[in-house]
């Protein structure tokens, strides 16, 4: 019998969003978005099926393990799926990140600034995070618009990405500059 994954996180809100914990019904809207070479290109690229089913099983058995991870975020006024976004810390990563990824077709609309700015009101308030990164590829200009628009910037450091044989830049900031700039 299934588990009730949806006592494994808070249901986070925004003006327009809606961010869950992730649960099996995301899996068809998760493909399509890792069918797809822009979207996927500077997350490891597109991936089968299979993949992505075991990859949504990762991201929950996160929130099982480490009592957080990506949130599936909704259209508050519609309920469609936009992707997923929010803290990440698996085995092999340098530090707490939080990360974005939303479908092509929602781009531009300023889903992943708003989702992951009340990702780190989340993860600094309730978690204690006393910073947090996001590790971006230097060509995806994209990523780092959305980064710049919440206040973090480029941290001059470059990682290994474990697993995904990337090499990637490290953006963040500090629990004590996403607070200077919410007053």
């Amino acid at each position: 019998m299934p588990v009730d994954i949806s006592s494994f996180g808070p249901r986070l809100e925004t003006e327009r969003l809606v961010l869950r914990v992730p649960e099996e019904r995301d899996v068809d809207p998760l493909i399509a978005v890792m069918a797809d070479q822009e979207t996927a290109q500077f997350i490891g690229g597109t991936q089968t099926p299979p993949l992505v089913w075991r990859g949504l099983c990762g991201v929950i058995g996160h929130w099982a393990v480490r009592g957080y991870g990506f949130f599936s975020v909704e259209d508050k006024a519609s309920g469609e799926w936009l992707g997923r976004v929010g803290p990440w810390y698996p085995y092999g990563w340098p530090q707490e990140e939080i990360g974005w990824t939303i479908k092509r077709e929602a781009w531009g609309k300023g889903y992943a600034a708003e989702a992951a700015g009340r990702c780190l009101d989340w993860v600094f308030e309730d978690l204690g995070w006393a910073s947090a990164v996001h590790l971006i590829d230097a060509g995806n200009i994209g990523s780092q618009g959305v980064a710049r628009k919440i206040g973090s910037y480029n941290w001059n450091r470059k990682v290994e990405v474990a697993g995904f044989d990337m090499i990637v830049d490290v953006w963040g900031q500090t629990r004590d500059e996403w607070r200077a700039r919410q007053r």
